[in-house]
């Protein structure tokens, strides 16, 4: 399945029905008169919030939304069929705003969370509405409220307790594979991992769902490399695990640079708690991985976790200062569905969905 965190769909609303115009013309009644029903109501557009879905894809392929209007009104004083209400399904922690990207409409993050962003018209009333004494026979009706009609966005963040961030080819896919059963590209090259992958961490009886994004280079909030798109996934992580890649040539500096471009995506990010983590110690001796973890312990680090995300080593103690910072039952726990369903999102091959450009909106 292809990933699209964003989306511009149109929407519309059902048109209440008309009301009827119509007089009784039965045998042994009188004088008869009016009985044209009142129209009926027009579907209400409806977006609900859904498990099991993490992407907007189907969305690039149906953009266009419309709901039923009301049946109109009968003699007989007969009211007009009310119009079913149009749901449209969307991931849980999908955002909507308006055209202009300027006003939240809606943040959908919970499952089964509806809003009505456009309501169905109301049915015009028929002429036997307007009977009086003084008025017998009205023919006057109405034709039922018009239809509301809207552009809006819709912008994903995925829903995760941890997020992993670092420079391109820290290894974070690899941790990912690790810990969890998504299957994300590992490859000896930098942006390996051009969309965000999910994947459930089971770890001494509870479970969270681990985040893993595209690596940020300097410069990322300008538009360099992948730019900082994708950071609004981890937006609505409790805690961040930074990992710093050993054999890189200079952590500290590594570490550094990841961390000013998340303060100059939002000042939020910079404020979440962060475990840091010196990743592929496998690859040095236990004298060098320590001279480097207290060069990041200078450099702002609390605390370093020496670990190797392709051998399992020291793993375990990470997952276990990850579960610190998340409550008995995660937020997320309900939502795992979404990351169960297809671990391992697949990304168009022009890259044309990764590529377009979304303004920050915080």
């Amino acid at each position: 399945m292809h990933f699209l965190d964003q989306a511009k769909i149109y929407l519309k609303s059902g048109a209440g029905g008309p009301g009827a115009v119509s007089f009784r013309r039965e045998k042994f009644i009188e004088y008869g008169g009016p009985d044209g029903g009142d129209g009926g109501k027009g579907g209400d557009v409806i977006l609900r919030a859904v498990p099991g879905l993490n992407t907007l894809i189907d969305f690039r392929y149906t953009q266009h939304f419309k709901a039923k209007r009301g049946g109109h009104g009968m003699g007989k004083n007969r009211t007009g069929k009310g119009a079913d209400d149009l749901i449209i399904d969307v991931p849980i922690g999908t955002q909507v705003f308006d055209e202009e990207r300027e006003e939240l409409l809606a943040d959908l993050t919970k499952a089964g969370e509806e809003i009505v962003l456009l309501e169905g018209g109301m049915g015009g009333r028929g002429n036997a509405s307007y009977k009086s004494s003084t008025n017998r026979a009205p023919r006057q009706h109405q034709p039922g409220i018009p239809a509301q009609e809207m552009w809006v966005w819709l912008r994903l963040k995925l829903l995760a307790d941890v997020g992993l961030v670092g420079l391109p080819n820290a290894g974070k896919s690899t941790l990912l594979n690790q810990v969890t059963n998504a299957r994300a590209k590992v490859g000896d090259y930098a942006f390996t991992t051009l969309v965000p992958k999910l994947g459930v961490v089971r770890h001494k009886g509870r479970e969270f769902v681990l985040a893993d994004i595209p690596g940020l280079i300097e410069g990322a909030a300008e538009g360099a490399g992948i730019g900082d798109r994708f950071l609004g996934h981890i937006e609505r992580c409790r805690v961040l695990i930074h990992l710093v890649d050993i054999s890189g040539e200079d952590p500290a500096a590594a570490m550094t640079t990841v961390d000013a471009e998340l303060a100059a995506y939002a000042e939020e990010l910079a404020d979440k708690p962060r475990i840091v983590a010196l990743n592929k110690v496998d690859l040095a001796d236990a004298e060098l991985a320590e001279g480097f973890a207290a060069e990041l312990r200078a450099a702002g680090a609390d605390k370093v976790f020496a670990i190797s995300g392709a051998t399992g080593a020291g793993v375990e103690e990470l997952l276990d200062a990850a579960l610190s910072y998340l409550p008995e039952r995660t937020a997320t726990e309900g939502n795992q569905s979404a990351a169960e369903a297809d671990p391992d999102i697949a990304v168009d091959e022009d890259g044309e969905d990764e590529q377009r450009e979304w303004s920050p909106l915080d």
